[in-house]
């Protein structure tokens, strides 16, 4: 299984790292590229809309600012879309969780929060675990370490 992490600038990989680690821990395969839905919204357009067909399962999309990312990300594809909202900017990631999370009806981004790309990763890997027993099984040996820290 494959997961797609956008983030809107070569800038965000140290706060979209956390979600690498954790898809990788929990065996699935993430595929991390930049695009801007401002800078490059036609190759945005273009792999939302072909993803299924390429093997991905989800999408996890960080940006920053104005963070349009998810939404237009969810607005080409029928796979769950994830957005993480970064901080930056002179809000200091409030301006990218309002933006994140005020999708239109019926193109839903599920958000987690400003800088949340671990939980981006582990809610994934719950929506892939609902019918992958390993990916469960991990989920829940992650649980368990949680517990006992």
């Amino acid at each position: 299984m494959k997961v797609l992490i956008l983030m809107g600038s070569a800038n965000d990989h140290d706060k979209m790292a956390p979600a690498v680690e954790m898809l990788t821990r929990f065996g699935i395969e993430p595929d991390v590229r930049v695009l801007s839905a401002h800078r490059n919204p036609t190759a945005v357009a273009e792999l939302a809309s072909t993803a299924r067909e390429n093997g991905y399962v989800a999408f996890i999309c960080g940006a920053g600012m104005a963070a349009h990312l998810a939404g237009v990300v969810a607005a080409h594809t029928t796979l769950p879309v994830v957005g993480v909202p970064l901080s930056g900017g002179g809000l200091d990631g409030v301006d990218a969780l309002y933006s994140t999370v005020q999708m239109p009806r019926g193109i839903p981004v599920a958000t987690v929060a400003i800088n949340g790309s671990m939980n981006a990763a582990i809610l994934v890997a719950q929506m892939l675990g609902i019918n992958d027993p390993a990916i469960a099984e991990l989920l829940a040996e992650h649980k368990r370490e949680m517990a006992g820290a």
